[in-house]
């Protein structure tokens, strides 16, 4: 997988169509979940977009310590769901830690992980904190990789 990092004013337009189209497919379609995905953070966030030739298959987008949460944050992880078997969700998360290493130096990082997906985001050294919560109908848990 091919990875690139880019502010949203980096963007093309294309790429700023591929990743919206690819988190609509997953988050509102497939997890049947209607909820406002443009949420006026795009703006403030890096884009890691993960490329297998010329298509986006995965995605994440992370944000500077204050811009979502208190700590650095990781979120709208997605793979695209034919993509999956491949491991992409693993390289794109992993591609965006060290971007956030490379960035901000040794740093904690928080994100908001479906329950569902908790051994995965444990097996990147991520922990749970606090309760579960409902986050568009849907169980999350808050989750944190110390340093």
């Amino acid at each position: 997988m091919n990875i690139k990092v880019k502010t949203f004013r980096e963007l093309e337009l294309q790429e700023l169509y591929e990743l919206l189209a690819l988190r609509c497919q997953v988050f509102v379609v497939e997890q049947d979940c209607p909820y406002q995905d443009p949420d006026g953070k795009d703006h403030k966030a890096w884009h890691v977009l993960g490329y297998k030739k010329d298509n986006l298959v995965a995605y994440t987008r992370v944000f500077k310590p204050g811009d979502y949460f208190e700590e650095c944050s990781i979120g709208r992880v997605v793979v695209a769901r034919e993509e999956r078997k491949f491991g992409f969700g693993k390289d794109i998360m992993q591609a965006s830690i060290d971007f956030v290493y490379e960035k901000f130096g040794a740093i904690d990082i928080s994100l908001s992980a479906q329950k569902y997906l908790l051994k995965f985001y444990r097996d990147l050294g991520f922990r749970e904190r606090g309760e579960e919560y409902l986050e568009d109908g849907i169980p999350h848990m808050s989750m944190v990789k110390k340093i």
